[in-house]
C-alpha cells in the first residue's frame, strides 16, 4: 500500500509504503483508504485471493480494516489489530468520507466476485451498494453502524417483549423495508439451546439468521432466499460471548439484508432474491429466552 504526497492535488510525490501483504493476507490489495479516526490510523483494503483463517477471510476476495499509529515523522505505520470489515456473503471494496460534522461514514459494494448470482429472468439488475455506515474505533476494533439518517426514514413503530419457547410471528412484525431490532437474554429457568430467525418468509422462502450460544457462533443462510444457482450461501462468525445474550439490529430492503451484532461489533451483509411477496418474519428458539423485538418500517 503506497502513500503519495500532494501540495496542490495535481503534481504527487511519493512518501513510503504504508503497510502490506508479506504473503499473509491476499495476493493484492484493492480499492485501499487510510484516515485517522479516534485518535488512531485505520487501513481498509480489499485483499483478492486471501485465505481463510478459522472463521475469518471465507470470501477470498475479502475486506480487512488494520488499526494503527502511523508516524508522520519517521513516516512508519505499526499494526496494533487487523480484523474482518464484514463477516456476510456480499461485501467488497468499501470506501469512505468525511462528513461535514467530522463523522467517517463508509459504503461497500455489496456483491461477491465468487458468488454473483441473480433471479433468472426476473430481474434486470444486478448488485448493488449497502446502506452508509458510521465508523468508530473501541478498544482497537472497528465499530460499524447504520448511518443516523436512517433513523429520519422511519414509519410505524411496533414492539413486543415475551417469553419466546418455541417458533412464533409477532403481530405487526413482517415486511421488505424495515429497521428491526431483536435482542435475545436467556431465560433465569435455563440457557436456550439455539435461536433462529426466518426473514423475507413465504410458502418456498426465507433467510435465516440463527445463533448457537454454546459455540457463540452466529450464522447468515441464504440457501432458500431464490438464487437460480447453487454457490456460496452461509457464513459464521464468533459472537463476543455475553452469557448467551445477543443484540441484532437489521436492515432489510427489498433483496439485502444487513445485519449489525451487538452494537455494531461484528456486521454481515448479503443479497437475497426472494419475490417480495415473501415478507413474513419468524423467531424460534430451542428452549427458552426473553425476546424484545423494536420493528420500524422504512420508507423509500
Amino acid at each position: 500500500m503506497l502513500l503519495y504526497r500532494s501540495e496542490d492535488g495535481f503534481h504527487w510525490n511519493f512518501e513510503t509504503i504504508v503497510d502490506r501483504s508479506y504473503n499473509e493476507f491476499g495476493k493484492m490489495w484493492e480499492c485501499p483508504d487510510m484516515f485517522e479516526l479516534d485518535g488512531k490510523t485505520v487501513i481498509l483494503t480489499s485483499p483478492q485471493e486471501m485465505s481463510q483463517s478459522g472463521l475469518e477471510f471465507h470470501n477470498g476476495n475479502d475486506t480487512m480494516y488494520i488499526v494503527g499509529h502511523y508516524d508522520r515523522k519517521t513516516k512508519q505505520f505499526t499494526r496494533e489489530n487487523l480484523g474482518a470489515i464484514d463477516y456476510g456473503i456480499d461485501f467488497y471494496a468499501p470506501q469512505t468520507v468525511q462528513a461535514p460534522d467530522g463523522r467517517r461514514i463508509m459504503i461497500g459494494w455489496m456483491q461477491n466476485w465468487d458468488a454473483c448470482v441473480a433471479p433468472s429472468g426476473r430481474s434486470r439488475w444486478i448488485g448493488q451498494m449497502t446502506l452508509p455506515r458510521e465508523l468508530c474505533v473501541v478498544n482497537g476494533k472497528l465499530i460499524q453502524t447504520p448511518i443516523r439518517e436512517i433513523e429520519t426514514l422511519r414509519g410505524h413503530r411496533v414492539y413486543h417483549r415475551m417469553t419466546l419457547c418455541n417458533e412464533n410471528t409477532l403481530q405487526g412484525v413482517f415486511g421488505r423495508q424495515i429497521d428491526l431490532t431483536v435482542t435475545l437474554t436467556p431465560s433465569d429457568e435455563e440457557t436456550y439451546e439455539r435461536f433462529r430467525i426466518r426473514l423475507a418468509r413465504g410458502s418456498r422462502h426465507y433467510t435465516m439468521i440463527s445463533y448457537n450460544p454454546k459455540t457463540s457462533v452466529l450464522k447468515l443462510d441464504r440457501n432458500n432466499s431464490g438464487c437460480c444457482r447453487d454457490v456460496v450461501h452461509e457464513r459464521r462468525c464468533f459472537v463476543r460471548q455475553k452469557r448467551g445474550k445477543i443484540k441484532l439490529r437489521i436492515l432489510l430492503d427489498w433483496y439485502s439484508v444487513e445485519i449489525f451484532v451487538n452494537d455494531g461489533e461484528q456486521a454481515l451483509t448479503a443479497a437475497i432474491f426472494t419475490p417480495l411477496s415473501a415478507d413474513s418474519i419468524s423467531f424460534e428458539v430451542d428452549g427458552r429466552a426473553e425476546l424484545e423485538v423494536e420493528k420500524y418500517e422504512l420508507r423509500s
